[in-house]
Parts: C-alpha cells; structure tokens; sequence
C-alpha cells in the first residue's frame, strides 16, 4: 500500500488525467470552428465544458459507483449545468435570435465530457465527429432567406 492508497483506495492519477485529456482532445474540433467563425464561445469555453463535465462525473464515481440513481443525478445536474452556461450564448433581438447553434454545440460538448466521464468513449467519439460535421457541412445547406430570420450563428 502507498501513501497515495491511504488518501483514497481508487486513486488513479493517470486514468484520471488520460480521461480528461480524451475529453479535452475530443472538444478541440468543434471549439476550433467556434473560434474560427468568432462565435460567443470558442478555443477555452468549449474544452473546459469537456473537462467539467468529465470531472464531475470522475470526482463522484467514488459515491456513486454501483448506483444508477446517483449516476442519473449527477448527468441531470450536469445536463441542467451545461444548458444553463448554454443559454448565455443565445442572444434574442428584433432581427432574429444569434447564438442557438453555439448553445447546442456547448450542450454536445458537455455530453462528450459526460460519456468520457462514464467511459463511453465510443459515444464521446461520435458526438465530437457528429457536431464539427454539423457545424462545417449543415452550413452549406443554409438557404440564403433564412440567414439572420431566425438563428444567425452559422
């Protein structure tokens, strides 16, 4: 036993810090486009969503483990968590409303985060490909009419 196994029994640095790596690795794409299209929240917002939500879940696997209902209660606080810091994203004005997609791009961010967290990589992996590929490729759909009516973040 080490000195490390005496402050917790689970005590797993470098689990820990490679699921927050993956989960910070994961949000970099969408946060890049973000960024990149100089949107409400970008390169620091989107891969610190990532890891809080990963954190969260890794700080109270200890408490929770074997416990569904906890597990629910934390991803409910988290789901409610994210949506709210979403929410600051999304301006409403009399031309239309701006900031929807980077709202629900910081809501996929926090699931990405969350299933990294649970060791869902393989569902982390998809949510980080799904969202950048709706970010780049849905832009191009964007018919010219709608721009600026009702969600001017694209």
């Amino acid at each position: 036993m080490t000195w490390l196994d005496s402050i917790h029994p689970s005590f797993d640095l470098l689990a820990h810090l490679g699921a927050l790596a993956f989960a910070y690795i994961l949000a970099l794409p969408v946060a890049w486009d973000r960024e990149r299209n100089e949107r409400s929240a970008g390169l620091r917002t989107f891969p610190l969503v990532a890891i809080a939500a990963c954190g969260f879940i890794q700080a109270t696997e200890g408490i929770t483990q074997g416990n569904a209902e906890a597990t629910a209660r934390i991803v409910e606080g988290l789901i409610n968590g994210v949506g709210f810091i979403g929410g600051g994203a999304i301006l409403v004005g009399k031309v239309g409303t701006k900031g929807t997609a980077t709202a629900a791009s910081l809501w996929a961010t926090g699931a990405m985060g969350t299933a990294v967290g649970l060791g869902a990589y393989d569902t982390a992996i998809v949510l980080s490909i799904v969202t950048f590929a709706t970010l780049r490729i849905m832009t191009n759909f964007k018919t010219e009419g709608t721009q600026g009516q009702t969600d001017n973040d694209e």
